[in-house]
């Protein structure tokens, strides 16, 4: 599913569960499964850092443009892409991320590196494309 319709059904799926809950008059079950999945939600959702353009806007920066420097394409709720942010630290403000489910140009080239699979996150540093790359790839890309 694209553009956030999967966020969108799994809070109806929370909703009902709560709701479920909260009419069999366990309100203590019904409020610490409403917590536990919205803690899961934040923990899960990579935060786009101060940049978030599209990829097109981005090809239209100079090449040694500092937003150009490190670029992730991720998508929501993809695991490694959080586990990546949370392994940059503050960091990840220096990082461009781009969502490819909100950017159907960034999904055909994250394709077009990844032999037509959708794989993220993919970063690139220095205008080479790495695949799912180790947090220290990542930190050696930034600038200085």
């Amino acid at each position: 599913m694209r553009r956030g319709w999967w966020w969108l059904l799994l809070a109806v799926v929370v909703i009902a569960v709560v709701i479920t809950f909260a009419l069999d008059g366990d309100w203590g079950l019904a409020g610490g499964y409403g917590l536990v999945m919205l803690a899961f939600l934040l923990w899960s959702f990579p935060w786009r850092g101060r940049r978030a353009i599209g990829h097109s806007k981005l090809q239209e920066q100079p090449a040694d443009s500092p937003a150009r420097a490190v670029v992730v394409y991720w998508r929501p709720g993809c695991l490694y892409c959080s586990a990546l942010r949370r392994r940059l630290g503050r960091s990840r403000t220096a990082v461009t991320w781009i969502n490819i489910w909100a950017d159907d140009e960034a999904a055909a080239y994250v394709r077009s590196v990844n032999g037509g699979n959708e794989t993220v996150p993919t970063v690139v540093i220095d205008g080479v494309a790495h695949t799912n790359p180790s947090v220290d790839v990542v930190r050696e890309g930034l600038p200085a």
